[in-house]
């Protein structure tokens, strides 16, 4: 294996994990900063009102994008393992 195809995974497995993370971490960035909107404007200034909402909004999200997920990760396990099969 080459250099050059050693970078190329490597590209190839960090585009992935953003690819997998973004869902998620937008989701928990959206609820974050409505949440902090509405404190803001209400004024109510209780710190742990943030995680409950939150907690639940990246679980849903979690139980929406995980088919998506497993497909992403599923086809790059084929990509590899036909890249080792092709050596």
């Amino acid at each position: 294996m080459s250099g050059a195809e050693v970078l190329d995974v490597g590209r190839d497995a960090i585009w992935l994990t953003i690819q997998i993370c973004a869902p998620v971490l937008l989701v928990g960035l959206v609820v974050g900063v409505s949440i902090g909107l509405f404190q803001a404007l209400t004024q109510i200034q209780e710190q742990t009102l943030v995680y409950a909402p939150k907690i639940v909004a990246i679980f849903i999200s979690l139980l929406i994008f995980l088919p998506m997920m497993g497909a992403l990760m599923s086809e790059f396990m084929r990509n590899i393992a036909a890249r080792i099969a092709g050596m």
